[in-house]
């Protein structure tokens, strides 16, 4: 059978992220720059096979200070490590529009499983006669599994940074001819 390869448009995606802050609020950063495809044998994307990587210096939480900081060897070391990658083991079709994905997340220099929740929103050809393709994708994960582990602890005793990041994708692939 035929493969179709898909393209990520960042124009019309967005890779964004959130974890709490001293326990009581949210912040919420997103990666600037990222790139990804997906290649299917099925006009339902079921068993696809996605690649996606992340530019960690595209990092951005609305304060270049704290940007800094995460780009920084007590984060993500994005000198030593400037991507994080992400590589499908499964994607398999729940019910209706809604699919599982596995597959292996490595950052700095750890790769482990996980498992994302997809959205299938459909497809739809745009302007130029392109076909489109958009996901809303969902996970969590604990950035200590990950090697992110700098603790910072408040005077009172409050932890700065939770451990579990909530991952949130918006992705627009387009059909390759």
């Amino acid at each position: 059978m035929a493969t179709t390869k898909w393209v990520l448009d960042p124009m019309h995606s967005e890779v964004q992220f959130k974890v709490k802050h001293l326990v009581i609020s949210t912040v919420t950063g997103s990666f600037r720059k990222f790139e990804g495809q997906v290649v299917t044998e099925s006009e339902d994307f079921q068993d696809s096979e996605v690649d996606f990587s992340l530019d960690v210096d595209s990092i951005d939480t609305t304060q270049e200070s704290r940007d800094q900081h995460l780009k920084s060897a007590e984060f993500f070391d994005a000198a030593t490590y400037p991507k994080i990658t992400f590589k499908s083991t499964s994607l398999k079709k729940v019910s209706g529009s809604d699919y599982k994905l596995e597959g292996n997340l490595t950052i700095k220099d750890v790769t482990k499983p996980i498992v994302l929740d997809v959205e299938f929103g459909g497809s739809a050809a745009d302007f130029y006669g392109q076909t489109k393709a958009g996901f809303e994708i969902n996970g969590k994960i604990n950035r200590k599994d990950f090697g992110l582990t700098w603790e910072g602890i408040t005077e009172a005793g409050s932890i700065v940074v939770g451990e579990e990041i909530k991952l949130i994708i918006n992705a627009q692939f387009t059909k390759q001819a």
